[in-house]
């Protein structure tokens, strides 16, 4: 009897949209820090967005490379590969304006902020209409913790390693804004994109002193309080509260639910920024899934005071 069984060829072709020459020089360029596995998502992700690696469109970062427990695959997205997703609605116009950037007396410090930036504003128009995001310089100023005798002092710098933020800080946090701009107003193209240098502050490596032995470890969680705990206070003048790390996602999102006010989630995020720092060193993963959940919360909240305020003035009218 005749054996039908049918055996598949092995694939020889290379995924539809680049050539193997391209593939094997993306792997020694754009994601050489990346393993097997990650480099095929990295593609696979490129493909599904339509961003090209070539033209900066789409970037592989891999995090704590040498520690196999907490690496991590963070692919983020160039600034001009997050304008073609925008533009692709067909109502995206960038914003007439420069980004405004705001300077603040006593913030200056040649170690952490050479020059006193506070914020930056950036805008763009959807379909007529002026939509800004706003970035704190300490929200994403890769800044890092000087350490002696394996043990953290206090005293922060900014990452030697990111010299764009010591030369163009201003450039650097404006794309953070127009980052939040692009997601905020076209989330249907844009939503889980991120610009490079809004993860600088959430990537930086820790050197392997710091790693030394269990120590450190201990060390840096003591900084909040409570082992595997990060502080959190959730209301004007409550008390702050050690929250889980196992719990402390679902409590954000509750939290996120029952909001009345887009000044009020500003307010919490400003006020818990250690916070949710920590939560960030210690769960990459859930911690970027809650920043997304706030910004979204945010662009909601925002939406539903608009269409109050347009009732109101049409009732007044």
């Amino acid at each position: 009897m005749t054996d039908s069984t049918v055996v598949p060829m092995p694939r020889t072709e290379p995924p539809a949209g680049f050539t193997g020459q391209q593939l094997s020089l993306m792997r020694q360029t754009v994601a050489k820090d990346c393993n097997a596995d990650e480099f095929d998502l990295f593609i696979n992700m490129a493909q599904s967005y339509g961003l090209n690696p070539f033209r900066r469109e789409i970037y592989a970062i891999v995090t704590n490379k040498t520690r196999p427990e907490k690496r991590q695959l963070v692919v983020v997205t160039g600034i001009d590969g997050l304008r073609r997703k925008a533009s692709q609605s067909g109502d995206y116009c960038p914003d007439d304006q420069e980004p405004e950037i705001v300077t603040k007396d006593g913030l200056a410090d040649p170690k952490t902020n050479p020059l006193g930036i506070e914020k930056a504003v950036v805008g763009a128009y959807k379909a007529g209409r002026r939509i800004i995001g706003v970035a704190y310089w300490d929200e994403f100023a890769p800044l890092k913790e000087r350490w002696e005798n394996n043990r953290p002092t206090g005293e922060f710098y900014l990452d030697p390693n990111k010299r764009n933020w010591h030369t163009m800080g201003r450039l650097m946090l404006a794309k953070c804004a127009e980052a939040q701009v692009l997601r905020k107003g076209w989330p249907e193209t844009t939503s889980g994109l991120y610009e490079p240098s809004e993860m600088d502050q959430a990537t930086i490596d820790l050197s392997p002193s710091e790693w030394a032995d269990k120590e450190a470890e201990e060390s840096r969680t003591q900084k909040v309080g409570t082992r595997g705990a990060v502080m959190i206070q959730w209301k004007v003048g409550a008390a702050i509260e050690a929250v889980s790390l196992g719990d402390i996602a679902d409590r954000i999102l509750g939290f996120l639910r029952d909001v009345g006010s887009s000044s009020e989630v500003e307010w919490w995020r400003a006020t818990n920024q250690i916070g949710l720092r920590d939560f960030w060193a210690k769960s990459p993963g859930d911690a970027l899934e809650v920043k997304k959940a706030i910004e979204a919360t945010i662009a909601d909240v925002e939406a539903a005071e608009a269409v109050e305020f347009e009732t109101q003035d049409q009732g007044a009218a």
